[in-house]
C-alpha cells in the first residue's frame, strides 16, 4: 500500500515517461477519500496523477484536522516526500479550499488550480456542526449531506454508494472537516492568486450553489468558470466524462501557454535548426 508523509495515495503514471508536465494532485472533500474521484479522472490519459487520502480518511491513518491550513501543510509534506517540485492542484469542496490555500501560501508549488464545488467562504449549517460528531445522530447527518450532494436525476445506486463511503469516516474526523470548512474565508485574498484557474460547479449544486463559483471567477484574475449541466455538488461523479474533458483541456491549455525555448544561434546568426 503506497504511502507518503503518512498518507495513502493512488498514483497513475503518464504513458509517456518522458513527459515534462507537472503532475496533478486530486484532493477530496469532507469525509471523502481518493475514491471520490472516478477512475477516468484518476487515470487521466497522458497525465501523472496522485490522489491521496487526507489524514484520518480512507486508508490513511492518523487524525483529521480542524483547519484548512493544516490540511494544506499535509499536502506540502506529501509533495516533499515524493519530491514533487510543482503540481496542478485540483480539489472538490473542502479540497478546493485546500487548493486555494496552497495557491496563497505556496504559489511556487502550484502550476494551476482546479476548483470544483468551491467558494471563497464555506459556511456549514449549524445543525450539521451540532449533530455530526454525535454517533447517535451521525447517520442522519450523513444522509442529509449526501442527499444534497447530488442532483435529482442522479442514479440512486450512485447516491447510496457515496453514502456508504462517507459512513466509513469516524464522526470526530467528519466534524473536524466541517469545522475547518466553516472557518475558511479567503474572500479578501482571491486577487492575489495569479495561477491559471479552472472553476467547475454543477448547475444543480445545493451545497455550494453556482453563485459561489461565480464569486471565485470574479475574484481570481486568471480564472475561467464552467457550469456542468445535469449535476449537483459531486459533478465529477455524476458527469465524469464532461469533467474529464474539461480538466484535460485545462491542462493542455496551461502547458501550451509556456513559451518555447529560444533557438540557439549559429556563428552566422541563424537558428541552428535551419
Amino acid at each position: 500500500m503506497p504511502t507518503s508523509a503518512g498518507m495513502y495515495y493512488f498514483a497513475h503514471t503518464a504513458e509517456d515517461v518522458k513527459t515534462k508536465r507537472p503532475p496533478m494532485i486530486l484532493i477530496h472533500g469532507a469525509g471523502g477519500n481518493h475514491l471520490t474521484w472516478p477512475p477516468q479522472i484518476r487515470r487521466l490519459a497522458g497525465e501523472t496523477i496522485y490522489a491521496p487520502d487526507l489524514p484520518g480518511h480512507g486508508k490513511s491513518e492518523g487524525f483529521g484536522r480542524q483547519s484548512i491550513d493544516e490540511y494544506a501543510d499535509d499536502i506540502i509534506s506529501f509533495m516533499q516526500a515524493l519530491k514533487i517540485r510543482k503540481a496542478v492542484i485540483v480539489g472538490i469542496s473542502m479540497g478546493s479550499a485546500i487548493a486555494l490555500t496552497l495557491a496563497l501560501k505556496y504559489p511556487k508549488k502550484v502550476s494551476g488550480l482546479g476548483l470544483l464545488g468551491g467558494g471563497a467562504k464555506m459556511r456549514v449549517a449549524p445543525i450539521i456542526l451540532e449533530d455530526v460528531g454525535n454517533p447517535n445522530t451521525f447517520e442522519s447527518v450523513v444522509e442529509l449531506v449526501n442527499t444534497n450532494c447530488f442532483s435529482e436525476s442522479a442514479p440512486q445506486n450512485l447516491v447510496q454508494l457515496s453514502k456508504q463511503n462517507m459512513m466509513k469516516i469516524r464522526p470526530p474526523v467528519l466534524l473536524g472537516d466541517f469545522l475547518a470548512c466553516n472557518e475558511f474565508d479567503a474572500t479578501d485574498q482571491l486577487e492575489k492568486i495569479k495561477i491559471p484557474t479552472l472553476i467547475l460547479c454543477g448547475a444543480e449544486d445545493q451545497m455550494m450553489p453556482p453563485k459561489f463559483s461565480e464569486s471565485l471567477r470574479d475574484g481570481i484574475p486568471n480564472s475561467k468558470l464552467q457550469v456542468v449541466d445535469h449535476a449537483g455538488h459531486m459533478a465529477m461523479l455524476e458527469q465524469p466524462d464532461t469533467v474529464e474533458d474539461l480538466l484535460k483541456n485545462f491542462l493542455d491549455d496551461i502547458f501550451s501557454r509556456r513559451k518555447p525555448a529560444k533557438p540557439r544561434l549559429t556563428p552566422n546568426g541563424t537558428p541552428d535548426s535551419v
